[in-house]
């Protein structure tokens, strides 16, 4: 009997330092501090002293915090070469574009997995597809997919010269292949799909033992199951490990024990770890400790509808712009700001691309096509169609959903300022970045100058005191 430990982590989104999370409580959300690559390298020298640990990385995290984003990324791999990772796949780390990613990967001491990721030219993989790890008495074979949304949903510098696919057409092939040619004793999915895209993949794909589950940001407290794999995804922003210990004998697992693990703040943090990191973050600290202003209540991204931090960033931009109608993609990534002092650091992470703020004029026909497509592609019935986040954020508008409704049919009334949208009539509107309005939509589109973190971070500024709102942009009926 093989024993051997397997430890997730996903989505952490370049949150190398401790920094509030939210969490569910009966009276609404809480925010307590959590994460940390310096508290994530105690868990690891601890687990590691009393089991053969494979630790493993979906992907999202050379890129999500104002920090990492300035450098291209480059400021995280020597922080994670620190914490021992076996291998981990991307999604995010095509902002920085394929070749971009690319690099990065070769300053990391681990292999970046992606059987689905190719070169337009070529037809060539990108990355390498799978790799085999001995892991105390256990050979373990892992296949990574990345995100395969980047090519579909995300600016077209992200995916230059490569093109993305869902990897269901290699991953039964290749789980057979590293059974019998490599001899292996268990065969993990190491995805950046989303959970109900592997779930529905599960089922259609054989071969697989376990899948560590990313992009959904979910905090699963027990494995689900899907085409007899045992399925875990472990939260977001470094806030969670995921470990699951198994018991393998004659290529099957025999028992298995999982718990999601908070990275709390409780945990003492790893000194050398703590060091380094401080060292890494020496040249933005002056900036990130600023403090810009005071939080009269807790600002989070942690609703899927409308979020206090979204609409703190759309107040910003529509009140430089003097433009009624506002919109942003919207973002998972991004830590909350509970009540109290405000840094520089903390907004700037909302937007750690200070991405240009823009103008468009759109018609009422576009205005609905681009908010059906949105609601479509959030809560689609087909797992494979589903390519968002949350709802697109808006402020200057409301609409009524029916969101049992067909693709297209979703939205019952819809309003700008006090007036429905009349499909000819014409709406000025401001924005953040193609992932809010794409390319091609609209009239009169312009960048105005102006970075949506600098903005963000004047308004507050201005403000001193910021109180978090909730407006009903969104209502179920």
């Amino acid at each position: 009997m093989a024993e051997i430990t397997l430890v997730q982590i996903n989505d952490s989104h370049a949150y190398l330092y401790e920094h509030p999370e939210a969490f569910a409580g009966a009276g609404g959300t809480v925010y307590r501090n959590a994460g940390g690559y310096a508290r994530i390298a105690t868990l690891l020298s601890r687990w590691r002293r009393t089991a053969p640990v494979l630790f493993l990385d979906c992907g999202d995290t050379l890129h999500g915090t104002w920090p990492a984003v300035a450098t291209h990324g480059a400021l995280l791999p020597p922080l994670l070469n620190r914490l021992g990772i076996a291998a981990m796949t991307g999604h995010w780390e095509f902002a920085y574009g394929p070749k971009g990613f690319q690099d990065r990967a070769r300053a990391l001491d681990y292999p970046v997995l992606a059987c689905n990721v190719y070169d337009e030219r070529s037809g060539a993989s990108l990355f390498s597809p799978c790799e085999v790890f001995e892991v105390g008495n256990c050979r373990v074979g892992v296949i990574g997919v990345a995100s395969n949304i980047v090519d579909k949903t995300m600016p077209a510098s992200f995916s230059e010269g490569a093109f993305f696919t869902l990897g269901l057409e290699v991953i039964g092939p290749l789980a057979a292949r590293l059974r019998r040619d490599d001899k292996v004793d268990l065969v993990v999915l190491l995805s950046h799909l989303g959970l109900p895209q592997d779930l529905k993949l599960l089922g259609m794909a054989s071969g697989i033992d376990v899948c560590l589950s990313g992009h959904t940001h979910n905090r699963l407290f027990a494995p689900m199951r899907a085409g007899g794999a045992l399925v875990i995804q472990s939260g977001a922003q470094g806030s969670f490990l995921g470990r699951l210990d198994l018991s393998v004998e004659g290529g099957r697992i025999r028992d298995y024990r999982h718990e999601l693990v908070c990275v709390a703040a409780g945990i003492v943090p790893d000194a050398a770890m703590a060091d380094a990191v401080s060292e890494a973050l020496r040249p933005y600290r002056e900036e990130r400790d600023a403090v810009q202003a005071e939080a009269a209540g807790g600002f989070d991204r942690f609703a899927m509808w409308e979020s206090t931090a979204d609409n703190l960033l759309l107040a910003a931009i529509r009140a430089k712009t003097g433009v009624p109608l506002a919109f942003t993609n919207a973002w998972r990534y991004g830590a909350p700001i509970p009540a109290g002092p405000v840094t520089r650091g903390a907004l700037r992470d909302w937007v750690p691309m200070n991405p240009p703020v823009s103008a468009v004029t759109l018609t009422g026909a576009e205005l609905r096509t681009l908010l059906e497509q949105n609601l479509e592609r959030t809560f689609a019935a087909d797992p494979f169609s589903q390519m968002g986040g949350y709802v697109k954020r808006a402020l200057g508008l409301r609409a009524y959903v029916k969101l049992e409704n067909p693709s297209g049919s979703r939205l019952a009334a819809l309003f700008v300022g006090d007036e429905p949208v009349r499909d000819e009539a014409r709406y000025e509107a401001c924005f953040l970045t193609e992932q809010a309005i794409p390319a091609g939509v609209g009239e009169n589109r312009q960048a105005l100058g102006l970075g949506a973190g600098d903005v963000l971070c004047e308004y507050a500024g201005s403000r001193r005191v910021l109180r978090p709102e909730i407006h009903g942009t969104y209502t179920l009926i």
